[in-house]
């Protein structure tokens, strides 16, 4: 046999029969726990770009405003 049939045959065997596949309720809840974690992350992005601003769009941000009042 070839290597690469050898090859095919090894890993669909391994797949098979040697791989512990997830439940679907362990998807469910991983896909829930990675969902929550995306929004968190983007909510951070969103206050961080809120916060500091971002000036090539006209926008200076709370911390540019309040060192306008200062300043």
């Amino acid at each position: 046999m070839s290597k690469l049939g050898n090859y095919v045959k090894e890993s669909y065997d391994e797949l098979v029969h040697k791989v512990s596949w997830p439940s679907f309720k362990e998807l469910q809840s991983s896909a829930v726990v990675v969902a929550v974690a995306a929004l968190i992350l983007a909510l951070v992005v969103f206050l961080m770009d809120f916060v500091f601003g971002a000036q090539n769009m006209g926008w200076k941000g709370l911390l540019g405003y309040f060192y306008a009042l200062i300043g």
